[in-house]
Order: structure tokens, then C-alpha cells, then sequence
């Protein structure tokens, strides 16, 4: 069994953009499932494809700054070019804006396992003549689609523990060795393929340092001191993880009162399998001590896909103040707030809300996201 069972949900979204004289381009993590998603969409167009891998050294020599006859000449009579690991190739957003300017009709498809070089070297080249897309790993509206609401329900723990990549999930009786792999051999690789890794050690270090942070605000300078780097490299360190699909930030939120944090931050990793990989624990809930942290990572990070997916507009936040009260996570769409926290055990959701934060801001929605609940929060 393989991932392409499980229906994606921006399959719909992606072939709506078909056919209209511009670059689709996927991008996410390694083993997301994107080349097995391109592929199926090629399949529903039944057209002439010609399929180029960025991962072969002969591909990205053809594809570094070539001409517009000579692209011609490789793509021949194809009507769907397929550019796989994309950020691999050198000047690709000079060569994708020839093909969508000079040929046409013909469907460009491509996939970048990092938005590093796509970020600055494609879109900027491409404005105008393409629409992105994410493909991170599945989501629990894919998986309960696919195994059912009560089904999947009895596998959040295994969830916690080993994520929810599609291979993970189609291939449970491998789990351990194939995250092991993923968080190995395909983690670092386009991050550290950069001049500005000079230290890959250094990076090592920083990542596990934030898988044991999860949850919890995160100084730059603290983590600086633990992996002996400066503030100003290990902000860079984060925002090329970030870029390539390990980890995001989610900024403090703060308007109106005095005693709030303002410049802080959360980092949570897009997967909780990558996460457990890197620190070696793959043990279940009732013998760990993060578990609480481990519930919030999965939270957070699954409403990111949902979001993602969906196409939803809506900024993210955590909320803290001084006195140390806090709020898990905060959302604002279209200028209403919503506010919710994160509980493991549904025991301890009977508890109230800030009442400081409720008195200030007034948000339209409420509530305690636990195992019991979180289906209403990521549908």
C-alpha cells in the first residue's frame, strides 16, 4: 500500500490551476508524498509527459541556463513537463519563466523538496506565471477520511509518537527505521547542499535542541550558549529549517496589555515522528514525561496543515504574560480571535481561560483541544 490510496486534499485545489498557461509548483518536505501526487495528476490529464529529476547531475546540467531552442529540443512533443526536486538545479527560475513564456502549452509541473533556493531564485522570476502549493505530511482530515473518524481516533498515540508522513503511515511495521531515515538522510540535505552551512554539526545540534524545547518559548541566546553559536546564527540556523519544512515559529501575541510578552516565540516541528527521531524516543504516552508537549506539537502542527490545505488565511500566536499566564494557541481570522488550549488528559480541561485575555480581547471562539475534541478543531 502506498500514500497515493490515501486521497490528498489539495488534489482538487491543484487541478483547478491546470491548464491555464502557468507553473504548478508543489513544494514540502522530502517523503511528503509530492512526486507520488505530480505523478497522479499526470495520469488524470492522459497527456504526453516528459519527466526531469533534479536529484541526477545530468538533468541539472541541462536545465542550468539553457535556451529557449534548446528547451524546446528536450521536451520535444510532450504537453506536461514534470521537473522533480526542482531547488536542485541551478537558475531554475530563469528556466521555468522561459518555458511558461516561450512554451506555452505546455503544462509545467514541478516540486521543490525546500523553498530555499526556490524562495529567492523562482518566485521572483516567476511572479505572475505560477500558483504554489504545500504538501506537507498527511493531515488528519486525509487520514480519518481515508481510515475513518473512529479508526483513526485509536491511532493518536501511535500518531504522536511516529507522525504522520505517508510512508509512516501506510508502512506502520517499519516506522522506527524509515524516520530514523527521513530524519537522517533527507533531513539536513538540501540545507546543508548550501555555502552558508559551514558547520552541519552546528545545525545537528541546534535541531535537537529545539526537539526538547517543544512547547515552550524559545531563546535565542540560551540555545546560543547550549550549541556554542552566536544570537545571529542560530536566527539564520532556524529560518533555513523553517524554510525547509522542519520546524515553524509561532510569534507572541500582544496588543493591549502592558505586562505581555512581545518578542518571544514557539518552535514546533512540522512532523512529531521527525521531532521523536532526532531525540531516539519512540516510547509511548504513559511513559513519558513530554507527553503534554508532544499533545501541543501535534495540535499546532496538524491545524497548520489544515489551514494550509484549505487555503485559509489566518495568523497564528501563543499568548503569555509576565505573571505567567498563557494561552496554547491563538488565531486570528479576518480580524475575529479564537483562543484554545491544548489537553492531554480531558481531566484538566475544566478549568477557565485567562480571564485577563478574555476581558481584553473578547474572542469569538473558545475552548480545551484534547484527544476527545480535536476532531471539531482540525475539520
Amino acid at each position: 500500500m502506498d500514500d497515493v490510496q490515501i486521497p490528498r486534499v489539495l488534489y482538487e485545489s491543484v487541478t483547478q490551476h491546470l491548464c491555464s498557461r502557468k507553473a504548478v509548483i508543489l513544494s514540502g518536505p522530502r517523503q511528503s508524498g509530492k512526486t507520488t501526487f505530480m505523478r497522479h495528476i499526470i495520469g488524470s490529464l492522459n497527456m504526453k509527459t516528459i519527466e526531469l529529476n533534479g536529484d541526477e547531475p545530468d538533468i541539472r546540467r541541462l536545465l542550468d541556463s539553457p535556451t529557449s531552442t534548446q528547451l524546446g529540443n528536450i521536451i520535444g512533443d510532450a504537453k506536461v513537463v514534470f521537473i522533480d526536486e526542482a531547488q536542485r538545479i541551478n537558475n531554475i527560475g530563469i528556466t521555468l519563466k522561459l518555458l511558461v513564456d516561450k512554451l506555452p502549452e505546455k503544462q509545467v509541473l514541478v516540486t521543490g523538496s525546500s523553498s530555499l533556493e526556490l524562495a529567492s531564485g523562482t518566485f521572483e522570476a516567476l511572479t505572475g506565471r505560477k500558483f504554489e502549493f504545500t504538501l506537507l505530511p498527511l493531515s488528519y482530515e486525509e487520514r480519518a477520511g481515508h481510515f475513518g473518524v473512529l479508526e483513526e481516533g485509536r491511532e493518536t498515540e501511535r500518531r504522536l509518537i511516529y507522525g504522520s508522513y505517508p510512508e509512516i503511515v501506510t508502512s506502520p511495521q517499519n516506522a522506527q527505521s524509515l524516520l530514523k531515515e527521513i530524519a537522517g538522510s533527507y533531513l539536513y540535505r538540501d540545507l546543508l547542499s548550501l555555502e552558508r552551512i559551514r558547520k552541519p554539526e552546528l545545525l545537528e545540534k541546534l535541531v535537537q535542541a529545539l526537539a526538547l524545547q517543544i512547547g515552550s518559548e524559545v531563546s535565542y541566546q540560551e540555545i546560543g550558549e547550549l550549541i556554542g553559536a552566536d544570537n545571529q546564527t542560530v536566527a539564520k540556523y532556524i529560518d533555513l529549517l523553517e524554510k525547509g519544512f522542519v520546524v515553524f515559529r509561532l510569534p507572541a501575541f500582544s496588543r493591549n496589555l502592558r505586562n505581555e510578552l512581545k518578542k518571544s516565540r514557539k518552535i514546533y516541528f512540522y512532523d512529531n515522528g521527525i521531532r521523536n527521531a532526532l531525540i531516539n524516543n519512540f516510547s509511548y504516552p504513559h511513559q513519558r514525561t513530554d507527553i503534554g508537549a508532544l499533545w501541543e506539537n501535534y495540535a499546532v502542527s496538524e491545524r497548520k496543515k489544515y489551514l494550509a490545505f484549505h487555503s485559509i488565511p489566518a495568523n497564528s500566536y501563543f499568548w503569555r504574560t509576565t505573571a505567567q499566564q498563557e494561552i496554547d494557541y491563538i488565531e486570528e481570522q479576518g480580524g475575529a480571535l479564537s483562543a484554545w488550549e491544548f489537553k492531554w488528559n480531558p481531566r484538566k480541561s475544566s478549568k477557565k481561560l485567562s480571564k485577563s485575555f478574555l476581558d481584553a480581547y473578547k474572542p469569538q471562539e473558545t475552548g480545551f483541544i484534547t484527544p476527545d475534541t480535536v476532531h471539531t478543531f482540525l475539520t
